[in-house]
């Protein structure tokens, strides 16, 4: 039945981008074999100061970036503000960053909607945009409602109507709750769901979902710098985390440190990431990763309303702070 769902799906779509759906459906029964495991910045979205996307910055920001070793590149996750954007910038944003990412960089595009019908139709738009899977934040409006069966739901179906594998976004800092366990547990059987990125920071719930699904060809990604190393500890494959925006040579370093065995560089390492990664995440949120980013010659530029740039205090507490850690 999953099979005729997408070929009816298939035959719906516009002609001049069925071939290319084609080949992706042909390679549906081997996609739990991408690899997902490395590092990813979530990329922020520059704006011009009329608030419009600047994709000259973006390229300016992705020559640089394309010189890290990361895994790939997160678009349209949550420090991209896709929020405030619409429907049509989502997608030229996944596009343009195809277009200018370096040759083998995966593109992990977040395409989660409120509602299952928007959020298959937002992943089909981003597959043909260039997206090799798509990260699908829950739905979270209705909080009553998104029960362990409703979310598996939702997940199974846009996984099963979606040409590029689905990775899970848990991030509650952001939905206002947590994915049960025992539903990421159940999804991870689904042939096209491969993965999650688990942003809450709670260690032992992660430590939880890696052995749980560890006969089911499942990746986790923590979604943070400031556990990164935890999260290698107890099974993670990889990160995605905001500061990789600012400073990834030094995320990568530490998953590499994380991996090889040297825990005391690795320890020293993660300590000093603590400070500048709460400031371009909880603390400051967008508008601090912004300004730092700025500070390390990268594009940061405004953000788009409602946002507000940070005050002149916030600035020299945050750059305090990357300073004791000695990055400034």
């Amino acid at each position: 039945m999953r099979f005729i769902s997408k070929v009816q799906s298939l035959l719906a779509f516009p002609r001049n981008k069925f071939q290319k759906c084609q080949q992706a459906l042909s390679s549906t029964m081997s996609q739990k074999s991408l690899d997902i495991s490395g590092i990813y910045p979530p990329l922020s979205t520059p704006y011009n100061k009329d608030e419009s996307i600047a994709f000259d910055k973006l390229e300016h920001n992705l020559q640089k970036w394309n010189q890290i070793p990361f895994k790939g590149y997160v678009v349209q996750g949550s420090n991209a503000e896709w929020c405030f954007q619409s429907w049509e910038e989502r997608v030229q944003v996944v596009r343009e960053v195809a277009k200018l990412a370096a040759p083998g960089k995966l593109i992990l595009a977040g395409s989660g909607c409120e509602s299952t019908r928007e959020t298959i139709r937002m992943g089909k738009e981003m597959a043909e945009a260039g997206a090799h899977a798509l990260l699908v934040v829950n739905p979270f409006y209705f909080k009553d409602g998104m029960t362990s069966d409703a979310l598996v739901a939702h997940f199974t179906a846009v996984a099963d109507q979606s040409f590029v594998p689905i990775v899970i976004y848990n991030v509650p800092r952001n939905t206002g709750m947590n994915i049960p366990v025992d539903a990421i547990v159940r999804m991870a059987q689904h042939p096209n769901i491969i993965g999650i990125k688990d942003s809450g920071g709670d260690i032992t719930r992660i430590a939880s979902i890696v052995f749980a699904t560890s006969s089911f060809d499942f990746q986790v990604l923590a979604g943070s710098a400031g556990f990164l190393l935890a999260a290698y500890n107890v099974g993670c494959v990889g990160g995605i985390c905001a500061l990789a925006n600012v400073i990834g040579e030094e995320v990568c370093k530490l998953a590499d440190l994380a991996q090889s065995g040297d825990s005391k560089a690795a320890r020293d390492l993660q300590l000093r990431l603590v400070g500048p990664n709460s400031c371009v995440t909880s603390r400051f949120g967008v508008p601090g990763l912004k300004t730092a980013m700025e500070w390390f010659g990268y594009y940061g530029g405004p953000t788009r309303s409602p946002l507000q740039p940070l005050s002149d205090t916030n600035i020299q507490a945050m750059k305090a702070e990357f300073q004791k850690s000695q990055f400034l």
